[in-house]
């Protein structure tokens, strides 16, 4: 559940210069509020990126889903936060697929009665692949 650790994670990032976020995919997410009061739904940016001086960067231990991370930018450029300049990307973060997303689908059916309870975003079927080195 959501115990306010991006709440928390954004205070803290209103004053740093840089913002990491290290693991982790685009699963539950994190809400936070601009200083206006504007309402962002994040699930892969860092929480720094409401922070203009803050360089924000997506560490190599995430798991990348491309249309999120997309989808976040825009939704971000529309509500007037950039990320031009400010956003940086591992070139060792590993690319999230559809195709992790309907084997995530598929296993939690496979196991009928003795389901995970996951998400189904293929977090799980992403970090596999990049363990096993063939994604």
């Amino acid at each position: 559940g959501d115990e306010g650790k991006g709440k928390l994670v954004d205070a803290m990032a209103q004053t740093f210069d840089v913002v990491a976020r290290a693991q982790g995919g685009a699963n539950a997410g994190h809400t936070i509020y601009s200083p206006d009061g504007t309402k962002h739904a994040l699930h892969l940016m860092p929480c720094g990126i409401l922070n203009p001086r803050a360089k924000c960067i997506i560490g190599n231990g995430t798991v990348i889903h491309l249309p999120t991370v997309s989808g976040e930018i825009k939704k971000l450029k529309e509500k007037g936060v950039s990320c031009d300049g400010r956003l940086f990307i591992s070139d060792r973060a590993h690319v999230l697929l559809d195709l992790h997303k309907e084997a995530d689908g598929l296993r939690e059916q496979e196991l009928s009665d003795k389901k995970i309870g996951t998400t189904k975003r293929g977090i799980g079927p992403c970090y596999a692949s990049k363990a096993i080195r063939n994604g």
